[in-house]
């Protein structure tokens, strides 16, 4: 008897609300307690709460303004603990995080109708993100991120990464957040470093989709330089809002495909934070990646030079230093290499997305190898004369 393959097919439906707000954990603010009692109205909620200890060190009274605002809303909030890792890239690369959090999640029996509440930049949310999608198949998670890139761009979107084999993001899930929230008190803590890096994730997601958005970042360069912030909660909010709409509306949110357009800028991005051990924050990595696109796209015809050097005008006034961390042959091989490791996570045939000008999105699938060294050349040039 010949038996005939069975078939199915079944849809998922995903549902995630960014909120935007200010002092979170005051006892006045009612949008954490009202986002978990929407979840589970007449019984509290176990509540495990993992903190970037950067944000602990300049928020001192943090954990013990959780550990209150739990307290009087105990009807539907039940804080377990709050565990405190360290911040930054390296968290990442490290399997001792990882097992902090699956350790945590264990011993205060943190199960899917439990929470993690992350508070942190984009690495330690990326990271406990693969925790928690790893721990029971899944426990719920909320995002609270505290930089500007991570509430823009990273902890918006529905991926989970770690570090490994020297590699940016090899593991990892796709896993949307329940909800992410942005606190703009948490902004006003950032070093300069980290309040501009973030503004890059804006810039590329501006240069492939909407040049009156881009417009927008150039009239507001200086006072996004000075940290003004009406104009970079606008930026933040903007740039969110595209992020999601492509996550939902790109037709392919989990990445099945070979085009990542999200990702312009970042096959050098990535590799430059390797290269420089992780001392470049990645918005920092970013804004040189997209230099270094936008140029090789001026070089082989794409962009005008006009429009090549409006782009990275715009980046040097928001403070972004758009020299490339590579001089030695070993070095910009080296970079070189990041182009096949870029193919190589997603699979399938090479897509790169460069810009055929400004808000044009344009895709693809060779490099040339030599203009790609003359743009790093030129890019080199200009800005060691700075």
């Amino acid at each position: 008897m010949q038996l005939q393959p069975i078939k199915q097919s079944f849809k998922v439906q995903y549902d995630y609300q960014l909120y935007f707000t200010s002092g979170l954990f005051a006892l006045e603010n009612p949008l954490f307690k009202k986002l978990i009692s929407d979840y589970k109205e007449f019984e509290a909620v176990k509540l495990l709460f993992v903190l970037d200890e950067g944000v602990k060190n300049h928020h001192p009274k943090l954990i013990q303004q959780i550990k209150s605002y739990c307290e009087s809303n105990e009807d539907n909030l039940k804080y377990t603990d709050t565990i405190v890792l360290q911040g930054g890239e390296q968290v990442k690369n490290s399997d001792s995080a990882i097992d902090s959090v699956l350790k945590a999640v264990n011993e205060n029996k943190i199960c899917r109708h439990s929470f993690v509440v992350v508070i942190g930049g984009g690495a330690v949310i990326d990271m406990v993100g693969y925790a928690a999608a790893i721990a029971h198949r899944g426990v719920k998670l909320i995002r609270i991120p505290t930089t500007v890139l991570s509430q823009n761009d990273s902890a918006v979107g529905v991926k989970n990464s770690v570090n490994a084999f020297k590699k940016k993001n090899f593991l990892g899930t796709f896993a949307p957040p329940y909800a992410i929230i942005n606190d703009s008190d948490f902004l006003e803590t950032l070093e300069q470093r980290d309040w501009i890096s973030g503004i890059s994730e804006a810039i590329k997601v501006a240069l492939i989709k909407d040049e009156e958005f881009f417009q927008y970042i150039a009239d507001h360069s200086i006072a996004l330089k000075q940290r003004e912030m009406k104009p970079m909660q606008y930026v933040i909010y903007k740039c969110a809002a595209m992020h999601m709409h492509h996550i939902a509306q790109g037709g392919d949110p989990f990445e099945s495909g070979s085009s990542r357009p999200l990702d312009f800028g970042h096959w050098a991005a990535h590799k430059m934070e390797f290269i420089t051990n992780y001392e470049l924050r990645h918005g920092e990595a970013v804004a040189k990646g997209i230099a270094l696109d936008v140029t090789y796209a001026q070089l082989i015809g794409l962009i005008t030079e006009s429009d090549l050097q409006h782009i990275l005008d715009v980046m040097v006034a928001i403070g972004f230093d758009l020299s490339l961390p590579v001089s030695t042959t070993n070095e910009i091989e080296s970079l070189l290499n990041g182009i096949e490791e870029f193919r190589e996570h997603l699979g399938g045939q090479l897509t790169i997305t460069l810009i055929s000008g400004l808000g044009i999105k344009h895709d693809v699938h060779t490099i040339d190898i030599k203009v790609m060294k003359d743009a790093i050349a030129k890019l080199n040039h200009q800005f060691a004369l700075n």
